[in-house]
């Protein structure tokens, strides 16, 4: 194992990798600025919901997350072009990590996927070639790197996909119901918008989205199939972009592909100017052993996180519980209504809520069909009538539709979900059993 993990290699692929993630990263941040997302997501919201226990995490103040957003912008370039690799790679991780846990009305697989690789890419050694660093300090110029920094991105992808695939394998989507939802939503699309309202279309959808997310990975190793594979996943993920819009991620994926061809081609191809390493050095270093048990329980966790709804009552789908960090993407549709009755304990005088008084229209979808979200919601009500001086009770009644079936109550009613404890390790009891299976 070690022999393998350190073996040299050329590190081109690695090299190329960093100036396109670099590049993605600069759009990702600067278009959150320019497409509005910042104002809608972050900056007209009165509250946002954040992860569980990261309620310390809130948005700067007035118009400062357009300038956060910024900065992250100026990262991206930083990294892109090999400039202090190591500090640009660090502050982007932290600042796009605070992001991400700083509110989940606007969850998405692929800003976690964005975060988890920006982890990975601060320990690898990307910034050794063909970068700002190795002009300012030649010392550190590298043609190769060890075997383990290609494998590390490749394995990662595996996990992704891999749980998508077996994701994906659950009655909705193996009839199409939940996929003729989603398209009913494109119809407007031009060209296309007929054409995915068709149920032949919604079977190669389905089923060309189970086989992709299970075989792209094997078939990009095997040389035979790569070329095949590639042309497959620039299909794919230009499908993706074009109908979903979700952002970087299908350039994103595609740029993974350097890892998948031989060195010799990505550094012809991309970098005719750099030495091609041609040794294959075994170097061990000092801090082998680090590296293997970093790696064995980083990836021991990737594979857990997705496992974990298997170890929880009831459907996820239902429930919500081990959905996300899951690689579920875009598996589902919920439609909800909820009414929320704040209770003063010592009149007991009853007092509805409106929610468009307290959040945005995406913030009421979530606090209409999620039930982490809604408890939330139940405790910044009961925070907002304690600063008013009332101690109170916080009920919700809720119903809602999962894949266009007739809708079902949520949450108990009876429960004041204003002081109940969240418990991120099992089962809430208040979420009343599904129906779905």
């Amino acid at each position: 194992m070690a022999k393998f993990l350190f073996k040299h290699i050329d590190n081109s692929a690695l090299i190329v990798f960093r100036i396109i993630f670099g590049l993605l990263v600069f759009l990702e941040s600067v278009g959150a600025v320019f497409t509005g997302w910042i104002k809608h997501t972050l900056i007209d919201p009165e509250f946002t919901f954040t992860f569980i226990g990261f309620e310390w995490l809130q948005p700067l103040p007035g118009n400062w997350m357009y300038a956060y957003y910024i900065i992250m912008g100026l990262f991206g370039i930083f990294i892109m072009l090999g400039y202090k690799y190591r500090w640009s790679m660090i502050a982007f991780t932290l600042m796009w990590a605070s992001t991400y846990f700083m509110q989940k009305s606007s969850y998405n697989n692929h800003y976690y996927l964005l975060m988890i690789l920006s982890g990975i890419m601060i320990i690898l050694p990307a910034n050794t070639n063909v970068s700002i660093d190795v002009k300012q300090h030649p010392e550190i110029k590298r043609d190769a790197m060890p075997q383990w920094c290609k494998w590390i991105l490749i394995i990662q992808m595996l996990i992704v996909y891999t749980f998508g695939s077996i994701a994906k394998l659950y009655p909705d989507w193996i009839n199409t119901s939940v996929i003729e939802l989603m398209m009913a939503a494109k119809q407007h699309y031009f060209f296309v918008g007929d054409l995915l309202q068709h149920k032949w279309m919604h079977y190669i959808l389905a089923y060309g989205g189970i086989l992709f997310d299970g075989l792209i990975i094997p078939l990009l190793l095997i040389k035979k199939t790569r070329k095949f594979a590639f042309i497959a996943s620039i299909c794919f993920h230009l499908f993706n972009s074009f109908v979903f819009q979700v952002g970087i991620f299908p350039y994103l994926s595609l740029a993974f592909a350097l890892f998948f061809f031989e060195p010799k081609t990505i550094q012809k191809l991309f970098l005719p100017r750099k030495n091609f390493y041609k040794s294959e050095e075994f170097m061990v270093p000092k801090y082998k052993t680090p590296i293997l048990v970093g790696l064995i329980i980083y990836f021991c966790i990737q594979i857990a996180l997705p496992l974990r709804q298997h170890f929880i009552e009831d459907n996820v789908l239902w429930t919500e519980e081990g959905h996300r960090l899951s690689w579920r993407m875009m598996l589902r549709s919920k439609k909800g209504y909820a009414v929320y009755t704040v209770v003063d304990k010592k009149s007991e005088i009853v007092i509805p809520i409106k929610l468009s008084d307290y959040l945005t229209k995406k913030q009421q979808r979530g606090a209409t069909t999620k039930p982490d979200v809604i408890w939330q919601f139940a405790q910044h009500l009961k925070k907002a009538y304690s600063k008013k001086g009332m101690d109170v009770k916080v009920f919700v009644d809720c119903y809602v539709s999962v894949n266009g079936r007739s809708n079902q109550r949520l949450i108990n009613p009876k429960v004041d979900l204003g002081n109940i404890e969240w418990n991120a390790f099992k089962h809430s009891a208040w979420i009343l059993p599904s129906k779905l299976d």
